[in-house]
């Protein structure tokens, strides 16, 4: 019979980086702040961290980030910011991860996860701890449209190809490096992610 207490306790092992620095070029606007359901994206994803299983979380933001701040400075979170945010996705992990390894040396995994996704929730993301302790595989990622991408799992074997990703590129690459160590979990609404002015229109006429 499994402990619950044991359970929590490696489940708090699991860090999760929440990504929000980017400038939105293509909606014109920054998406982080954007309502869905009486909240902004943004404060919806960190939520929802909160209410997972994970610890400590880290909130990564880069442009607008004083307006960003003003979401998630009340909450039970370690915000750090990006100066580079420009420069891209992987500089973003970098900056998430050498705040996460300094908060804990106890880490053994991290989630990484988007504003840009709103149906993850927390039990998708608990989801992912789940299968890393039943299956034991280093990466676990979510399924959708055909491919594997966040919000994933990343086991510290992986944490220096995050720590060394190009700036330009994203978690993903790990991901098909290392696909013979990657467990899918399926999340079919991973695929609705919100980019544009249209695709936030098409997300208010959802009757999900």
């Amino acid at each position: 019979m499994i402990n619950p207490r044991q359970v929590e306790n490696a489940a708090s092992a699991i860090g999760a980086i929440v990504l929000a620095a980017g400038a939105s070029t293509r909606m014109g606007t920054p998406k982080q702040l954007l309502h869905f359901e009486g909240r902004s994206f943004l404060r919806q994803t960190v939520e929802v961290a909160i209410a997972s299983v994970c610890k400590p979380i880290v909130v990564v933001l880069g442009a607008y980030a004083e307006k960003m701040r003003q979401e998630v400075n009340q909450l039970p979170v370690m915000v750090v910011e990006n100066p580079q945010w420009h420069e891209g996705m992987g500089a973003s992990i970098q900056v998430g991860m050498t705040a996460l390894n300094a908060a804990s040396e106890e880490i053994e995994g991290v989630v990484l996860t988007l504003c840009d996704q709103p149906f993850v929730s927390s039990d998708v993301i608990n989801q992912l701890v789940a299968a890393y302790h039943s299956t034991g595989q280093g990466i676990i990622a979510s399924e959708y449209a055909g491919t594997l991408g966040v919000p994933a799992l990343f086991s510290r074997k992986f944490f220096s190809d995050l720590m060394n990703l190009q700036a330009t590129s994203g978690a993903k690459q790990v991901i098909k490096k290392y696909s013979h160590e990657v467990f899918p979990v399926p999340f079919a609404a991973g695929a609705i992610d919100i980019d544009t002015p249209q695709d936030y229109e098409e997300l208010q006429t959802r009757k999900d």
